[in-house]
């Protein structure tokens, strides 16, 4: 097995929580669904046309959030919608509040994430293409941080071989953990550093994973992740495995979000 990295950054990000109405709360990080569509524009595929491909039972993805973000809110002037002529603005605006993440400083700090990505079962021959566009780093898309306007820039791609990781089976015991885990692998979390680690750095959320192969969208899977929102590692107690990374003098610890 091979695993994948690349660092996506940008100055801010939104990533709108599918049962938000009135209001666009933004997930912490990138659910599993966005990954893929990020995936897909850097490879132009067609929208709506990669969820068998990208599925969890071919492809594996984990995430890091690399620098400390945070969330604010901010009213957006929409068009008001009750026809086809108020395309053209002729109704009023409508004001709607819009959660954007950027980091603590905005003038100054980038929202950055780490994407894991390696294949599972029978997902060799997906993985080797999505390896191969993203080694030539020739995108057919511009990445983007949950919407158009968000424009992200990828980064530090880099290739796993067999030699640089280790597959750990941990059962109910302490690790040092980098990336986003799944809620129900997680069993105590280690608070012995008050400066670290502060329970409003903690969010879990339930987060999109897999859409049915239909084009519409239509959710299959819901995964629900326990991650950081300060860039900081935990020190936590899991079940299932883990994999330690080992590359260019770093060595960071992750889990899949399968």
């Amino acid at each position: 097995m091979e695993i994948l990295s690349f660092d996506i950054e940008g100055k801010f990000a939104h990533f709108r929580k599918y049962y938000a109405n009135n209001t666009a709360f933004s997930f912490g990080l990138p659910p599993r669904t966005t990954i893929m569509g990020i995936i897909a524009a850097a490879m132009g595929l067609e929208k709506d046309s990669y969820y068998e491909d990208f599925c969890s039972e071919k492809i594996r993805i984990g995430i890091s959030i690399l620098s400390p973000i945070k969330k604010s809110f901010h009213r957006l002037n929409f068009l008001m919608i009750k026809g086809v002529a108020d395309f053209r603005g002729k109704q009023k605006h409508i004001q709607t509040p819009f959660e954007v993440l950027s980091g603590i400083d905005p003038k100054t700090d980038m929202v950055r994430y780490r994407i894991f990505i390696a294949p599972n079962f029978n997902g060799t021959t997906v993985f080797d293409k999505i390896k191969s566009v993203f080694e030539k780093q020739k995108f057919y898309y511009s990445p983007t941080l949950g919407t158009a306007n968000f424009i992200a820039q990828i980064k530090n791609i880099t290739n796993y071989r067999e030699r640089d990781f280790v597959t750990k089976s941990v059962n109910n015991e302490y690790i040092i953990l980098d990336s986003a885990c799944l809620s129900k692998n997680v069993q105590d979390i280690s608070f012995e550093k008050a400066n670290e680690y502060r329970f409003n750095m903690l969010e879990e959320e339930l987060m999109p994973a897999d859409f049915l192969a239909d084009g519409n969208r239509e959710l299959k899977k819901m995964n629900r992740v326990l991650f950081t929102t300060g860039g900081v590692p935990l020190k936590i107690k899991l079940i299932n495995n883990v994999y330690i990374l080992e590359k260019n003098n770093q060595i960071q610890t992750i889990q899949f979000l399968d």
